[in-house]
């Protein structure tokens, strides 16, 4: 299999899935503003979309959409626990925290990383967006571990994912206390380290949330 990614991009958790259970997986990076592969192919000819992720099978079959690739990865082996038995109420609640991170965080993040050319005004509405999902996660872990009982899932690493972009947009995460820990948490698991170490990140140990070694603008297609 090999994943098209962008360093620090949504990618990132299907990376961090595939460390997560061990899957040995090739990696081809993509400039996502000029839509090439670092091989030098036209990235709209794999992948009509022109964002990142997208997951080429052996067989030359194409995935794309994170959610279903992180989805995809996690269920090739029945003995990992990042994706809930698909007829238990846990699987949807797991399906519930997918959709609204990418319905209500995820794309919230837009004015910067997709429409910058919306301007402050929509920034501005975005942040305070962001701020009110923040708090509904914050205190929703005031209940337990992660985001779906005690059980570490796909849904955390696709939260965690998305939450680290606050540091490059100056979101503050201080007032989201749980939030903040969580974070830290999960960027201490190996898998998570090394996914990052792939894509040449860094974290500031001080702050695990916080990101350096990737400019914002990279993130814009």
């Amino acid at each position: 299999m090999k994943l098209y990614y962008a360093p620090g991009t949504c990618s990132l958790g299907p990376r961090i899935v595939a460390h997560e259970m061990g899957i040995d997986m090739e990696s081809q990076r993509v400039d996502i503003k000029n839509h090439q592969t670092e091989a030098g192919t036209d990235y709209l000819k794999i992948n009509p979309k022109g964002y990142v992720p997208a997951l080429e099978l052996d067989n030359g079959m194409l995935l794309t959409e994170g959610i279903a690739i992180m989805q995809y990865l996690a269920l090739l082996s029945e003995e990992q626990n990042l994706i809930a038995p698909l007829t238990s109420f846990d699987f949807f609640k797991q399906e519930e925290w997918l959709a609204f991170i990418s319905s209500e965080l995820h794309k919230m993040f837009s004015p910067w990383l997709f429409h910058p050319e919306y301007g402050s005004d929509a920034q501005r509405v975005a942040t305070q967006k962001i701020y009110a999902r923040f708090n509904y996660i914050d205190a929703h872990l005031a209940e337990s571990s992660y985001l779906v009982g005690d059980q570490f899932s796909l849904c955390d690493i696709y939260l965690f994912t998305i939450a680290r972009w606050s540091s490059l947009f100056e979101i503050n995460l201080a007032p989201y206390p749980r939030l903040s820990t969580y974070l830290e948490r999960i960027a201490k698991r190996p898998a998570v380290q090394a996914a990052i170490e792939a894509e040449s990140l860094r974290i500031d140990k001080s702050s695990p949330q916080t990101w350096s070694g990737q400019d914002a603008s990279d993130l814009m297609g």
